[in-house]
């Protein structure tokens, strides 16, 4: 062990924890930190580098073609969109994560946005600070209990919000694209599994659980939002792309949806230095209720995703194996 060079990027929009360093001291790393959000910028100081560590940046094919010496990607994080994984793999690199790092953040987030919706909060908060008492009886507002939850995906994160839509007695569908795998998790939920289009027919209020793949993206699309009652609400707490934008703006702008609460973006830089607002027309509805991809942020969850991806880092380069690997194909090609 000795003599690597770890680089964890984004340093400055998630400052590393000193309990990363310690990590990759241990397995004799030296640990530099810069914000690295364009490729010259990574590359100047990780191409040659054995770990590289990222929170938010994008790692495309030309700068993991150009890392001369590196053996682990590790996204201090869950999703791997943002990261050329395949190119890794051809280059043999490992992709590590922690894809259960905030599972109980995401969970309340979206009930969170769920139940400000319903209770339209938004709009009560503001007729208050109007003195317009008479808000209160909002024509908009029902019972929750007894209305429908479409969960699209039924992995873990979507099992952790059944768990608590069902104490709000809520009925709570979900799709999945292989439900005699899952038939059996779904029914120890609680949760009653049925194709796409039959959830999002039924569902009151629909909230995205996938990850953004090749066969994902735009899943919520123009086609499918018809298939929404005009009550329904869009929730995505996931991935921004998911979503077809465009069709969920005309969408929200005829009514023929409910409304939507979105705490991820296609066409938003979450991720940009504070500044103006960013032009979207999303920012001119008055049927969206928006958050800053904060969903799985909370002082526990931040702590545990730095700490453990770096711990991921450190495993590789001493010659172990992480939780975690993305591209276990890489293993496979190099024990043979």
């Amino acid at each position: 062990m000795g003599n690597f060079k770890a680089v964890r990027l984004n340093a400055s929009t998630y400052p590393a924890e000193a309990a990363e360093r310690e990590e990759l001291a241990g397995v004799g790393a030296v640990f530099s930190e810069i914000e690295g959000q364009q490729p010259a910028e990574i590359l100047a100081a990780a191409e040659d580098c054995d770990a590289l560590l990222v929170v938010s940046s994008a790692i495309p094919r030309q700068v993991i073609e150009r890392l001369r010496s590196c053996r682990v990607i590790s996204r201090l994080g869950a999703g791997t969109d943002k990261i050329d994984v395949a190119a890794a793999t051809e280059h043999g690199i490992l992709v590590t994560n922690v894809p259960d790092f905030c599972l109980n953040e995401q969970a309340e987030h979206t009930m969170t946005l769920l139940l400000a919706f319903h209770r339209r909060l938004p709009y009560l908060m503001e007729a208050m600070r109007t003195g317009n008492c008479t808000a209160r009886s909002h024509p908009g507002v029902h019972r929750l209990a007894g209305q429908t939850l479409g969960l699209i995906g039924f992995g873990p994160s979507a099992q952790a919000v059944a768990v608590r839509a069902a104490a709000f007695g809520l009925r709570v569908l979900a799709w999945v694209r292989n439900p005699d795998k899952d038939s059996g998790i779904a029914g120890q939920f609680g949760v009653t599994l049925a194709p796409l289009d039959e959830v999002l027919v039924n569902a009151d209020y629909v909230s995205l659980h996938l990850p953004l793949t090749v066969d994902t993206r735009g899943i919520i699309n123009v086609s499918r939002l018809k298939l929404f009652k005009p009550s329904a609400v869009l929730i995505n707490t996931a991935r921004g792309a998911l979503v077809d934008e465009a069709a969920l703006v005309d969408a929200l702008l005829s009514r023929r949806i409910g409304g939507a609460a979105l705490d991820v973006f296609d066409g938003i830089n979450v991720f940009a230095e504070p500044g103006p607002p960013p032009v979207h027309p999303f920012f001119e509805l008055d049927n969206v209720l928006l958050t800053p991809h904060c969903a799985g942020s909370s002082v526990e969850s931040s702590f545990d995703s730095k700490t453990r991806g770096a711990r991921n880092a450190a495993l590789v380069l001493s010659g172990q194996l992480p939780e975690h690997i993305v591209n276990p194909e890489v293993l496979d090609a190099t024990s043979t």
